[in-house]
């Protein structure tokens, strides 16, 4: 897909409310492909600690970059559950599912669209979990899981949102046709590391101009 076709296609999807055709569009445009696997997974399969804020979650996709496990997942959030509030909670959702949920198997990471029926903009992440091997009290070897915070991983998009960030991040990989591993959706999804580079820039134009002011008194 050329750049003009891959801007179309991010912006088309991202700064409108959530569709899931164009959702999964997107995401089989960003990774190349997937093996389409969709399943609905609703009312005692949700366990009681999310079920306050989760409505149903669907699997629609599983891709495998060679290395990493990785689900693709839609989130429907519960009336009066709003993006914001309750973030902790769905991050913690996707990792108890990427944990093997209900004897299932483990997952590497999941590219989450949570929609809130609330609102009209949503929240298109990534959250990885990251298995540690430990060694436990009896010796014995066991694995310890860490995940990312949702919010380090994520873009809020919508017809309210200019979404320029995930604009520029995305488009670059739909571009590319090889596999898409999962440390290059990491470095995607890294605002933290966008904002850095963003005020590092903003610092290095401040001390410019002014040098160039303090120039201007001395003459």
């Amino acid at each position: 897909m050329d750049k003009r076709q891959a801007q179309e296609l991010v912006n088309n999807t991202l700064r409108n409310d959530f569709n899931k055709e164009r959702f999964v569009k997107l995401v089989k445009e960003l990774l190349n492909h997937f093996d389409e696997a969709s399943f609905v997974y609703r009312g005692n399969i949700i366990p009681d600690a999310y079920k306050n804020c989760i409505s149903t979650f669907e699997r629609i996709g599983k891709y495998f970059d060679g290395e990493n496990k990785i689900d693709i997942l839609i989130v429907k959030l519960k009336k009066d559950t709003t993006l914001a509030r309750a973030r902790t909670a769905q991050r913690n959702f996707i990792a108890w599912y990427l944990n093997g949920s209900r004897g299932g198997e483990r997952k590497d990471a999941a590219l989450v669209a949570f929609v809130s029926p609330d609102e009209s903009d949503w929240r298109f992440s990534l959250v990885k979990m990251d298995y540690k091997f430990v060694e436990g009290k009896n010796g014995k070897t066991k694995v310890k899981e860490e995940f990312t915070p949702a919010r380090r991983w994520s873009f809020l998009v919508g017809p309210n949102e200019h979404s320029h960030t995930a604009q520029a991040r995305l488009t670059p990989i739909i571009e590319d046709e090889n596999v898409i591993p999962l440390a290059r959706l990491e470095e995607a999804f890294n605002i933290e590391k966008v904002t850095k580079e963003f005020f590092e820039k903003y610092r290095d134009l401040f001390l410019r101009t002014k040098e160039a002011l303090d120039e201007l008194v001395k003459s």
